[in-house]
């Protein structure tokens, strides 16, 4: 059995993330977030695994870190 995965429910997820819930579902929605796995095979609850999000927000640090790397990017017009 590979390492278990910590579930996390959406309160947490906005915690860690800094985001709304409804943003959260949105970009979820748009293929932008993981994906939640339903708790209950036809229940409502929901949840994430809380290493897939704190991937998306490893990425979301390595995008700006990439965008700040290229000095045309960084010119401010005055």
């Amino acid at each position: 059995m590979k390492n278990a995965s910590r579930l996390i429910r959406i309160k947490e997820v906005t915690k860690i993330t800094g985001l709304s819930k409804s943003y959260i579902y949105d970009l979820r929605n748009r293929n932008l977030f993981p994906k939640s796995i339903q708790l209950i095979p036809g229940g409502s609850s929901v949840a994430w695994i809380e290493d897939e999000v704190l991937e998306w927000i490893e990425s979301r640090i390595q995008e700006r870190d990439q965008n700040n790397s290229n000095p045309s990017k960084n010119v401010i017009n005055k």
